[in-house]
């Protein structure tokens, strides 16, 4: 008998549960462009989201040696740039000077020599 009433009590909210309509949930509706068929598999409540990854190549300044004029410059791992690549040094958004990639390299940092302007450390370094 227990059996049966647990049964019952469990098919009872089983039964209320998806019977009931949320009244505060609006439904979503679209309104159909002439020539374009809906896709049903995308939930159209929800905005969609784009992910583009970032391929600018952007570092920051390490370390400077003022007297030598040259920098060590790090960058992300797996985007380093060329030998006697020209890269542009920004200060808070403004460019500050200029940066020759010499090397040596070493690991994901590189050495560049200062060509014009000035560089301090925590600079911006991107491609011009």
């Amino acid at each position: 008998m227990r059996k049966l009433i647990a049964v019952f009590c469990l098919g009872a909210l089983a039964v209320a549960g998806c019977g009931h309509r949320h009244a505060g949930a609006p439904e979503a509706g679209f309104t159909p462009v002439a020539g374009v068929t809906p896709r049903t598999n995308v939930d159209s409540a929800r905005p969609q989201v784009i992910v583009t990854p970032e391929t600018d190549l952007s570092g920051r300044v390490m370390k400077v040696n003022t007297s030598g004029k040259f920098v060590v410059l790090n960058f992300p791992v797996g985007h380093l740039p060329a030998l006697e690549q020209r890269l542009s040094v920004y200060r808070l958004g403004l460019k500050v000077g200029e940066v020759r990639v010499t090397g040596p390299q070493l690991d994901d940092n590189v050495v560049g020599d200062v060509v014009a302007g000035e560089a301090a450390v925590g600079d911006q370094v991107r491609e011009h």
